[in-house]
């Protein structure tokens, strides 16, 4: 099964925790990401002065953070079909914190 690939190209901060995300495509999907924000890894961005230095990895093009944080492009694209197993998963690593 083939996976396309997909490159993040832009990223405007709308709201706290919330990017309008613009692809190699021409298409853009508006994420608040605050719901899957929990885990050793996507926890520390709750603190919004770290999540508002998002970057675009200009090797990967995807979307990073300065603790290594990082989506696959493909899950960005896609977000509005993912975003139920994210938030999932998201509640998984909550349980397992606390």
């Amino acid at each position: 099964m083939l996976h396309p690939i997909y490159r993040v190209v832009e990223c405007q901060m709308v709201e706290d925790y919330t990017l309008r995300i613009g692809f190699d495509d021409g298409t853009f999907q508006t994420i608040n990401f605050q719901p899957v924000l929990v885990g050793e890894l996507y926890g520390p961005l709750q603190d919004i002065s770290l999540f508002n230095q998002v970057e675009i990895d200009p090797e990967v093009h995807t979307l990073v953070w300065p603790n290594g944080a990082d989506f696959d492009p493909a899950t960005l694209h896609d977000w509005s079909e993912q975003i139920e197993e994210l938030e999932a998963r998201a509640q998984q690593w909550a349980t397992k914190v606390s």
